[in-house]
């Protein structure tokens, strides 16, 4: 049996990693014969968590550019030329049947070498709204793989299909790990918890209105683990050191993110798609704090398609200080608003998107 090959480009943050690593392990489950080859950006994340999912990948020397004045982009056109030319060479030297672009700095120029070649594309967009890149690869890519509606007024409307996004497997279930969970984290099951997660690289805005809310939800005996990312962690720390002995805890990074669902009363979170997903799966009442410099304010979109079907709560960043912590001790006090926040965003969750994914890239390769 002819080995199949595909290639798979995603990265920068977990929002765009775990999806393509959901996609490459569905892809091993059916198709026996596939060899999968990750292209992905130089120091940036996915470079350390690809190998660790057990795949090869290779790195470019792509980099964003910046929309504020930075020395990194008078660098910008030359790495994209190098990116380019060494794109052609992968595709040249893997002869893919297929190349998945799920988003990240890698995915343009693996995707531009690939359309040039005739190669079938298929794109994940994961966001409300679409990256620049993305607008600009739809015009050439086979199929693009969408998670909101109304994503035509970006792209090609016969190329889109709605698939929504993957999300990592063991969140599934949670609710059967709650007792789990609390012994996992230490907690007293007979207390409100909340989680605050930022992402993977950690959030300032958040963390610094949680940072100064610490005593408000020690003294309403409110439960708290809080995801802090590397660089805020030793200011947390110093912060949370006095109310330990209430069950308030900081950590760098959450490594059972299953088991930090499975205990959540209330989830604070920034809206990248993949964690809207994620609460979505897991039906939690949620505040998203949107990343306000997030390209084309797009986490505010993600926020806002939740919010306007009474399905999450939303707290601008420049806020976050003032009205995070009391929106949050509000809401783990009402019950009924938790009730109709579970309901309402667990009937926006999509749990098959990586099979419907899966089956549009066994389309372009019988094509």
């Amino acid at each position: 049996m002819q080995q199949i090959k595909v290639i798979l480009s995603g990265g920068g943050t977990g929002g765009h990693i775990f999806p393509a690593v959901a996609i490459a392990n569905e892809l091993k489950k059916q198709i026996p014969n596939v060899q999968i080859l990750f292209v992905g950006a130089l120091g940036r994340m996915e470079m350390e968590k690809v190998p660790k999912a057990g795949y090869e990948i290779i790195g470019l020397p792509i980099a964003g550019f910046q929309r504020s004045l930075s020395l990194s982009n008078f660098t910008f056109p030359f790495k994209l030329i190098m990116s380019l030319l060494k794109a052609r060479k992968i595709i040249k030297d893997f002869k893919p049947d297929v190349v998945i672009g799920t988003g990240g700095y890698a995915s343009g120029p693996i995707l531009k070498a690939a359309t040039n070649k005739g190669i079938p594309t298929l794109i994940q967009e994961q966001n409300s709204y679409a990256g620049i890149t993305n607008k600009i690869l739809s015009a050439k890519v086979n199929t693009i793989c969408v998670a909101y509606e109304g994503m035509d007024k970006f792209f090609p409307k016969e190329k889109i299909v709605f698939s929504g996004n993957p999300i990592r497997q063991d969140i599934t279930g949670v609710s059967e790990k709650r007792n789990e969970a609390f012994d996992f984290f230490k907690l007293d099951k007979n207390k409100k918890a909340i989680l605050v997660v930022g992402g993977s690289l950690g959030a300032k805005g958040i963390n610094e209105a949680i940072g100064e809310g610490l005593k408000q939800l020690a003294d309403e005996n409110i439960q708290l683990v809080w995801q802090t990312g590397k660089n805020y962690f030793e200011t947390a720390k110093q912060q949370f050191a006095p109310f330990e002995t209430k069950n308030i805890k900081a950590v760098d990074f959450i490594t059972r993110m299953d088991l930090a669902y499975a205990f959540a009363d209330v989830v604070i979170s920034r809206a990248g798609a993949g964690a809207i997903s994620e609460l979505c799966a897991v039906k939690k009442p949620s505040i998203f704090v949107p990343l306000p410099t997030a390209a084309e304010d797009h986490q505010t979109k993600n926020a806002m398609s939740l919010v306007i079907k009474n399905a999450a709560l939303l707290v601008r960043d420049v806020d976050a200080k003032k009205d995070l912590v009391r929106k949050a001790v509000e809401l783990i006090k009402n019950e009924p608003l938790q009730k109709k926040l579970t309901e309402k965003i667990g009937t926006m969750a999509i749990h098959n998107s990586v099979e419907i994914i899966a089956k549009e890239v066994l389309k372009l390769l019988k094509k």
